[in-house]
């Protein structure tokens, strides 16, 4: 194979960013051959702008069996990406899933099940792990330079989006169309950041806020509270009702903390053991010295672009995976657990058990008396297509 050629499902924000892009070549050994849409004015949307030679289609499972695809983009509404992405590697296709794997771990694990049967390359769009920033923090953790975990606190509440935001489209903002709120639209990033920095916690509690902030039904603000194996604790706070809004990332371990904020990361790094320091020092106010270190960080940020092409050379050369679709599952997992301690008002402990959660989720689906109001505006126009 000298190329791969890619048919995307979704033609919305991402859908159509990722078309672009692969259409104007930044993706190397990526070619743009079909997009498909339920709705037809972004069809003609996307013959506009690619050509008469791109193909598009209005049902997935056709466009699946053309035989003119070797990958698929799947770029739609969160319920929708196990059960494309299923019918996707069925068909003998390799897959790239946008943020998040799914909405909840029953099905994501159903589709990684499928996934681990075939021989096709599965990623995810984690592009936020090939940012040199993060990559930096993660070796920092794992290697042992920062010593055993004691607490990660987050904030990261500059998602500040509008009334308008969540009225632009029927599916977003509810539990039936969307599956929740920030946790699976805005921080499933941060939500896998977390755990494949620090690994996942034993057990969350949480308090989420449904609709503090806007007109909808799910969560626009979220605390929540996690612990650890080794005792090592943690805190993530999030929301879209807040401006400004910060975005910064704590990791305190044995050796010091690290601080990570407008893209650049400081350590405050002890030289000696702070558990040391506490156990034995004859001291009573005894402070390890303190190394104050602006860590340099080396590497271009490649974003989506460099989740892309990753993929199309992990199919086309075999090059390592730097986001493998499978493990999609943590960062929902996490999201899982702190919607249904929200939900119970009580500890869940993870892994997260699928049944009730699902059993929860269905309940808030049913019951819901919610009249969504959709409003024609400037993001609206791809709202209606299957894209986010």
């Amino acid at each position: 194979m000298q190329q791969v050629r890619i048919g995307i499902v979704g033609i919305g924000n991402m859908g159509s960013a990722h078309a672009q892009n692969i259409f104007a070549g930044r993706i190397p050994g990526g070619v743009l051959k079909a997009v498909c849409d339920i709705n037809p004015e972004r069809l003609e949307w996307a013959k506009n702008c690619f050509g008469n030679d791109l193909l598009t289609f209005d049902d997935a499972e056709k466009m699946f069996a053309s035989g003119i695809i070797d990958a698929a983009i799947i770029a739609t509404p969160h319920y929708m990406h196990p059960p494309l992405a299923i019918q996707a590697f069925k068909s003998s296709l390799h897959v790239l899933v946008e943020k998040p794997a799914g909405v909840y771990t029953k099905q994501v694990r159903e589709m990684n099940e499928v996934a681990e049967k075939t021989d096709k390359v599965f990623c995810m769009m984690f592009n936020q792990r090939i940012n040199p920033v993060y990559q930096k923090v993660k070796d920092l953790v794992q290697s042992g330079e920062l010593g055993e975990l004691r607490r990660v606190n987050w904030i990261i509440t500059d998602w500040f989006r509008t009334q308008a935001y969540y009225d632009s489209g029927s599916w977003r903002a509810t539990w039936s169309g969307e599956g929740g709120g920030v946790l699976v639209n805005q921080c499933p990033h941060q939500l896998d950041l977390l755990q494949w920095i620090c690994g996942l916690p034993k057990r969350v509690m949480s308090f989420c806020q449904y609709g503090k902030h806007h007109n909808i039904e799910v969560e626009d603000e979220v605390t929540a509270y996690f612990e650890y194996e080794n005792g090592a604790t943690g805190v993530f706070i999030t929301s879209t009702g807040e401006y400004p809004g910060t975005n910064r990332l704590e990791i305190t371990g044995d050796r010091g903390k690290i601080i990570v904020e407008d893209n650049k990361i400081s350590f405050h790094r002890t030289r000696e053991s702070v558990k040391n320091i506490l156990e034995n020092c004859l001291e009573s106010f005894a402070r390890p010295e303190v190394w104050y270190c602006d860590v340099p960080v080396h590497g271009q940020n490649t974003a989506h672009n460099g989740i892309l092409t990753n993929w199309v050379q992990a199919i086309l050369n075999g090059t390592p995976l730097i986001a493998p679709g499978t493990e999609g599952i943590r960062g929902v997992e996490l999201a899982n657990a702190i919607h249904l301690s929200s939900w119970v008002g009580g500890w869940v402990e993870i892994p997260v058990d699928e049944e009730l959660f699902l059993q929860k989720l269905n309940e808030r689906i049913s019951s819901s008396t919610w009249q969504k109001k959709v409003v024609q505006n400037k993001v609206s126009d791809v709202s209606g297509s299957f894209g986010a």
